[in-house]
């Protein structure tokens, strides 16, 4: 069960349907938008082949927008597990560069694409299912049944 969304009550329907007058038609979200919404892929788990120098970049860009911990194995065979936080890409492998806050240390690492033997999409991705919509969903479940604090505070991440 969900409940209403915003956008469908009375008082918001009328104004953007192909009803409304022509003042209101520049209201109109679809006629303003330019862009295309964005899809977001689950990578959580996966582990990338890396065979060619274009899936390690796509691989790299990819654990940058990651929201949780990845595992790069380097090619002396050493791993860190850590928070991808920046990247520097480059003409070459060799001057191209992540920088990583490994688990279990404070210090940040800087590491050359041409390092890296593996990647492994390790942690659990924290914003996973936290969409806007998913929320109201849960509210109104909640305020149906009449269960549980319906507060306008974020849920706890852990």
């Amino acid at each position: 069960m969900s409940g209403p969304r915003h956008a469908d009550r009375p008082s918001h329907v009328a104004r953007f349907t192909s009803a409304s007058t022509s003042e209101d038609s520049a209201l109109n979200p679809d006629a303003l938008e330019v862009a295309p919404g964005t899809v977001h892929e689950s990578v959580q788990g996966w582990v990338p082949a890396l065979a060619t120098e274009e899936e390690l970049r796509i691989a790299l860009e990819k654990a940058f927008d990651y929201r949780g911990d990845v595992t790069i194995t380097l090619k002396n065979n050493s791993k860190i597990e850590g928070y991808l936080f920046d990247r520097t890409t480059g003409p070459s492998l060799a001057t191209s560069f992540v920088r990583i806050l490994p688990k279990d240390s404070p210090q940040k690492l800087k590491i050359a694409y041409a390092e890296i033997a593996a990647l492994a999409f390790t942690g659990r991705d924290t914003a996973a299912g936290k969409s806007w919509e998913a929320w109201v969903g849960k509210y109104w479940e909640k305020k149906a049944t009449g269960k549980g604090d319906l507060s306008l505070q974020p849920e706890s991440l852990e």
